[in-house]
């Protein structure tokens, strides 16, 4: 999951939010954190389940976090009583829905058709043969479950390869370091870089040790705040590295916690005649050296790095629906992104979230359910160099903006669901908590703003589309997250499908409902811009297997 840039966040009614605060929408007792945040450890360990666990008629009861400051909602919801009473009238088709997937007979299916997935193609890096063998198998999966529309549409995005690559400390100790090289980055000699080290805290910290930084190995050690407060360190260190002479940089991972295992992810150069090698190392090895430092001790790494950038190729967005039998034209969309980074499995980043948003689409086929307007789900590509298929696909659609019922994006993790983060109008809200309501059984009834966790379709934001994402218990996720350790065992079978039947009924509801929900003032916010140097070419393409599995 990319998460570079911090939006900002407009609302019609009430201002805008903090990055580090929720605002509550809909019950004021209740704790949370916003999407992205590190939320209090559970006592209860990760586990994983497969489908032939014993099942479970409620979700797990995961205790509320306690950390985070809340704000409770004004009163301000007005809603005619006749849409109330319309959204209330679906208690029954969502609990056919819960029941089906929960203990029904699609009990287990997303988990089953997520591990094929993992285990078939593995990690799925934008470029590779596995991603687009990947592609045609869920094109294939489509259209045998009798889903409408099956197609693709081409993204054009960036070509990085990691290659072979090692980092070891030679001085004041032989030590192999754990390392994993950066997207974009450039690579070494072939013979590497050996150098002295220079271990600094921020970038105000390189700043006051710059004459130190000349021909030396920045590693940057920064305090975990949050994945948007930290992330600038993974993106923006090479560059801030290069400029005070350093001949590479390597950053302690982004995340705040780990087990020796380091974390990759974008970065980008701010000058494309200056680059330098860059990765990241593991938290405990950025810790010590820091140490080492502080008594004195000289530091020394060689750093090798096969790292290359290729041209950019032609990869794709996938696309299947359930046509809406009165409002075709006007859709529902929930999607996640197919893609991943090259190392684990991408289970979690966002394998559940792809899938999830996939079987909604499937159970509705499989229940009989087609509701007024199309649910279509979408499997984005080329997300973790830069959400080039969320941009590729605003570009191919902004002329329907005022077609999209609810856009809707899982890739925080599918963890225990708590609700809905949304953003959108203080109507389009209420409409909303209405609809989370029918959820009560699931305990996943709560609406928070602003929405995280939705990076493919933030761009819609700027046209006032209502967006929104899983809202869920995600507090280990970024213990996983970029990691050798995103694999299949993050995830559980049984709380897959109560992800999956939060999705599917919320989806269904806003599709079926006879009330558009109403869209936002279009906004000139720049950070929502598609960047005007990229080429995104969207021509729809036919189902037609073409790839190999590289």
């Amino acid at each position: 999951m990319t998460r570079i840039t911090l939006y900002k966040l407009l609302f019609v009614v009430y201002s805008v939010a903090q990055c580090q605060g929720v605002h509550i929408v809909q019950v004021p007792s209740s704790k949370n954190t916003p999407q992205g945040e590190k939320l209090v450890e559970e006592e209860q360990p990760v586990t994983s389940s497969s489908p032939s666990q014993p099942t479970t008629s409620s979700p797990p009861q995961l205790e509320e976090p306690k950390n985070i400051t809340t704000t409770a909602a004004p009163d301000q919801c007005n809603l005619p009583p006749e849409l109330v009473d319309e959204i209330k009238s679906y208690q029954d088709t969502v609990d056919q829905i819960i029941e089906y997937v929960v203990r029904g007979d699609y009990k287990g299916r997303t988990y089953e058709v997520l591990a094929e997935l993992v285990d078939t193609f593995g990690p799925r890096m934008t470029g590779s043969g596995q991603l687009e063998a990947a592609i045609d198998w869920m094109l294939e999966l489509s259209e045998a479950e009798g889903l409408e529309n099956t197609h693709t549409e081409d993204v054009t995005a960036p070509h990085w390869v990691r290659n072979t690559e090692s980092a070891w400390m030679t001085q004041p100790r032989l030590h192999q370091l754990n390392m994993l090289g950066l997207g974009g980055s450039v690579g070494t000699p072939p013979e590497g870089i050996k150098a002295e080290v220079l271990v600094v805290k921020d970038f105000d910290d390189l700043q006051k040790h710059a004459d130190q930084a000349v021909g030396k190995i920045v590693v940057f050690n920064p305090v975990w705040v949050s994945y948007g407060e930290t992330v600038k360190y993974r993106s923006q260190g090479a560059s801030k590295a290069a400029e005070v002479g350093a001949v590479a940089s390597l950053i302690r991972s982004i995340g705040p916690f780990s087990i020796n295992s380091p974390h990759t992810g974008q970065q980008e150069y701010t000058d494309p005649q200056h680059k330098i090698p860059t990765a990241c190392i593991t938290v405990e090895d950025a810790a010590m050296m820091d140490r080492m430092q502080a008594r004195g001790q000289k530091i020394e790494v060689h750093l090798t790095m096969g790292a290359e950038s290729y041209p950019d190729i032609i990869t794709r967005n996938t696309i299947t629906e359930v046509l809406g039998h009165q409002a075709p034209d006007e859709a529902v969309v929930v999607s996640g992104h197919l893609d991943s980074w090259d190392v684990g499995q991408g289970a979690m980043d966002d394998g559940g979230g792809a899938m999830i948003s996939w079987n909604s689409a499937v159970v509705l086929q499989r229940l009989g359910l087609r509701p007024r307007r199309t649910l279509r789900a979408i499997l984005w590509a080329g997300e973790e160099q830069g959400l080039y298929g969320g941009f590729a696909y605003h570009k191919n659609h902004v002329n329907e903006s005022d077609k999209f019922q609810l856009l809707l994006e899982s890739d925080i993790g599918t963890f225990n669901p708590l609700g809905l983060a949304f953003n959108g109008t203080q109507e389009a809200t209420c409409i909303l908590e209405e609809v989370t309501k029918l959820l009560h059984s699931l305990n996943a009834t709560k609406v928070v703003s602003p929405m995280d966790g939705g990076p493919d379709i933030e761009v819609w934001m700027k046209d006032g589309v209502p967006t929104g994402s899983l809202y869920n218990a995600n507090e280990k996720y970024f213990w996983f997250h970029h990691s050798n350790g995103d694999t299949l065992s993050v995830e559980d079978s049984d709380v897959l499908d109560h992800c999956l039947a939060v999705w599917t009924s919320v989806a269904y509801v806003a599709a079926d409902m006879t009330q558009r929900i109403p869209h936002g003032p279009s906004s000139k916010d720049p950070s929502l811009e598609v960047p005007k140097t990229q080429n995104y070419d969207t021509p729809k393409t036919p189902h037609s297997p073409r790839h190999q599995l590289g």
